[in-house]
């Protein structure tokens, strides 16, 4: 055994290890990356959304820096396909030559030695275009006479999906009948750093090296194999450090590909860093839904049934991994939560527009599907008088319920649901906010309160994603524990780390279990040479997975040091306990720099039978069932709504979250509210506009808006820890959680303000434009009504 202290290990919120690099700029980004010889890449982007391409003309001085699709000899496009039945492919072309299906897309690369030289070239490249009818709007692509992306396909759908479980008979006797529509904008990721690589072809190890800003190394790797048609083991992928990821980061580029191709041919080291124009006007999207969602409830209050018709704009192409269907089909499969139902249907369709593709962004369908639920659910409260969070109550799973299967098959591994919703409304104050509207006179301010709860499935398994047929099915993680001849440790993991304190957490794990102290332990991550193979980070999967490996690794050589010091220390093997740095056994002990100088100076001391593997293990691990671990949360907010000005004010914030055992409670407090950050900027503020020729609205952060430090709340978080029953340490995924609940509850307490003066708003993100109009529109409907 291990010292099990909580001062390092699992619980402890020890500080970043990682921090003291990033708050001493001595972080190593892609743009830090200097290369004796390197060119700059700027690319020449469609300023068309839709058009055929009739010529591209080269400047006569500078035509061999000007590369197109003719000239990438070798190169396929990338194609992201679903198994899922009714999928239409796409192929995303590396450099367009016939047709442009967005604004943005690259047309042609331009190599110099400066970015600004590049960027004098690229102005110099002359395309001419035959511009066609744009389809921006996701709710007319499968209209009869939408003009068609796709040439091959019978209408603009990727996917289309249906799901009816006992929906018909449900419904029966229903006494509440409620429908909303529901949208939510399309969103940029806007990590602090953008996209960028640099391509360099490695003569003494005969390699293509990557260095990228991606969170998925392993997967890079596949996908650039696949388009440049180069063994794996020809390419190595490189992510330093990387500034943000939230999903952007997670998916193959096409100008990573064509930096390569630049690599290969021109045998120097290439460099693209992404600017802020390029990511917001043809950089990959999110979050684009629209939802018709009808909820059935009984007089009590007990939900029957819920019929949805959702509608995600998944763009021009089907992205690399993930496929263009991503987000649609997820919501058919977990828009019903956590609350119980007796009969669902559901009908989704991925369409296709003429804008950037989208990639699953923090919090993947589920802040949409959440936003529509809840909403939902507050509607029924109203219909039959019923305090919101009373009806919650009423259909939330039980504890004593648990593991619970939906009626969407999802396993619902551990959790006390109506307990967070107890506590996030006595921490909110519901009564006090209740009796506040009843005593307020004022005609310019009024105020809300809203709740959201919700659940985040994590570390999704083998079992989940093969039946999505797409690129990438996650497997055994696996992680490589090696003691190094002083004695310290070196954790090696194949998933990435790029705000989210791995490593730390990892180095805790490890402690657990060896009992080395985390600042002897290094984490080795983002590199394809280094580390075993994974899927990376993505969908809430690396403290569960990643630390569920590092913790079989760390174990398995904890027994191996437990067997050499038994043999030195004359003792058990049982009896021998690692902590602080020292094998223990009754009054002796011996340090484990000692074991690993044996092991690799002095092996003649070693005991006769000791494993040859060494001080080095490379373990596999996945879950107990390895359908996801399921953390959860119940957001409550209070608002000021400003009649006048249409401004919503954040007055209160709590969120009382469930992520199973916490590794690093202050790691948590961290990605929650971080989160919460990013889903208060869906909720009131950030949004990418497209015009009707499918021109984007927003080309610098001035028009598009985030939230800064006065729009974010001091929030409060209250922490529960259900173990889950799956994991190695009951730890539960939770890193997309803060995202996901913002936009329901401020919606919900938005409402609740406006209610009296029968007002409402269900679209994101809630300008003051909106609230105006809601508030307009109620006005004339009560004229209107005054006048019958």
């Amino acid at each position: 055994m291990a010292g099990k202290g909580t001062d390092y290990g699992v619980g402890a919120s020890i500080t970043r290890l990682e921090d003291d690099r990033y708050l001493r700029g001595r972080g190593r980004y892609v743009a830090d990356i200097r290369m004796p010889g390197m060119l700059d890449i700027t690319f020449v982007r469609s300023p068309v959304a839709h058009g055929r391409i009739r010529s591209i003309a080269k400047p006569a001085d500078g035509a061999e820096d000007v590369f197109v699709a003719a000239d990438l000899n070798g190169v396929t496009g990338i194609r992201a396909d679903s198994g899922l039945r009714g999928f239409r492919s796409s192929v995303q072309p590396i450099l367009a030559a016939d047709k442009v299906r967005h604004v943005g897309e690259p047309i042609a690369a331009c190599v110099a030695s400066t970015r600004a030289l590049a960027e004098d070239l690229a102005e110099a490249v002359a395309v001419e275009f035959d511009e066609l009818p744009a389809v921006s709007e996701m709710t007319r692509a499968r209209a009869a006479d939408a003009p068609l992306l796709h040439a091959d396909w019978d209408e603009n759908v990727f996917l289309e999906t249906a799901v009816d479980t006992g929906f018909d008979a449900a419904i029966r006797g229903a006494a509440a009948v409620v429908r909303r529509t529901c949208r939510t904008a399309r969103q940029c990721m806007a990590p602090i750093e953008g996209r960028g690589v640099v391509a360099v072809w490695d003569n003494h190890a005969e390699q293509l090296v990557l260095y990228t800003a991606t969170q998925m190394p392993h997967i890079v790797r596949t996908g650039l194999s696949a388009s440049l048609g180069l063994d794996q083991s020809r390419i190595r992928i490189v992510a330093p450090d990387v500034g943000g990821g939230f999903g952007y980061k997670g998916v193959l580029l096409t100008e990573e590909v064509c930096a390569a191709w630049l690599a290969l041919k021109l045998r120097r080291p290439v460099r693209w860093i992404e600017d802020r124009r390029e990511h917001l006007t043809g950089g990959a999207n999110c979050r684009e839904h629209h939802y018709e969602i009808t909820g059935y409830a009984a007089a009590d209050g007990r939900l029957l049934a819920v019929d949805c018709e959702a509608i995600v704009d998944s763009g021009a192409y089907s992205i690399y991994p993930f496929s263009a269907c991503l987000e649609a089909a997820q919501v058919a499969s977990i828009l019903p939560g956590p609350y119980r139902m007796d009969g669902y249907r559901c009908r989704t369709w991925s369409v296709a527009t003429n804008k950037p593709p989208i990639l699953p962004y923090r919090g993947v369908a589920r802040t949409g599907v959440c936003f529509a639920m809840e909403l939902l659910m507050d509607g029924l409260a109203e219909e039959l008088g019923i305090e919101p969070w009373e009806i919650r109550r009423r259909n939330l799973v039980e504890p004593s319920e648990m593991p619970f299967t939906n009626i969407t098959n999802k396993y619902f591994d551990s959790g006390d649901y109506p307990e967070a919703l107890r506590r996030a409304v006595e921490a909110i104050d519901v009564s006090a906010v209740r009796q506040r509207q009843k005593m307020e006179g004022d005609d310019r301010y009024r105020i809300g309160v809203g709740l959201s709860v919700f659940c985040e499935q994590g570390a999704h398994g083998t079992s989940v994603y093969h039946g999505w047929g797409i690129p990438m099915v996650p497997g055994f993680e696996q992680a490589t524990a090696r003691l190094t001849p002083d004695g310290g440790l070196e954790v090696r993991v194949g998933v990435h780390s790029h705000g989210q304190g791995l490593e730390t957490t990892l180095a805790q794990i490890a402690y657990e279990e060896l009992g080395i102290r985390p600042d002897a332990v290094r984490v080795v991550h983002g590199d394809t040479a280094l580390t075993p193979y994974s899927t990376g980070t993505w969908g809430s999967r690396c403290i569960v997975m990643a630390g569920g490996a590092v913790a079989a690794a760390s174990a398995k050589l904890a027994d191996r040091i437990r067997h050499i010091a038994a043999h030195l220390l004359q003792a058990s093997p049982d009896d021998v306990v690692l902590t602080d740095g020292v094998a223990r056994a009754g009054a002796g002990e011996i340090p484990l720099r000692e074991i690993a100088r044996l092991w690799y100076l002095a092996p003649q001391h070693l005991p006769p039978d000791v494993d040859p593997g060494g001080l080095e293990v490379t373990q596999g691990y996945r879950t107990v069932r390895d359908t996801g671990t399921f953390s959860y949360a119940c957001h409550a907010v209070t608002v000021r709504v400003d009649l006048a000005l249409g401004e919503v004010r954040l007055l209160d914030y709590v969120i009382v979250e469930d992520g199973g055992t916490l590794i690093n409670p202050m790691v948590v407090d961290g990605q929650v509210l971080g989160g919460a950050a990013q889903g208060i900027g869906t909720a009131l503020f950030e949004e990418m506009r497209f015009d009707a020729d499918g021109q984007p609205m927003a080309a610098t952060l001035a028009d598009y808006h985030l939230p800064g430090a006065a729009e974010v709340p001091a929030i409060r978080i209250l922490h529960m820890e259900t173990p889950s029953p799956l994991s190695r340490y009951g730890q539960k995924g939770i890193g997309e959680s803060g995202a996901i609940g913002p936009p329901a509850a401020i919606a919900n307490a938005v409402n609740d303000a406006l209610r009296p003066l029968g007002a409402r708003v269900a679209e994101l993100p809630i300008t003051p434009e909106r609230v105006l109009a809601a508030l307009d529109a109620a006005e004339r409907k009560a004229r209107l009504g005054e006048a019958a």
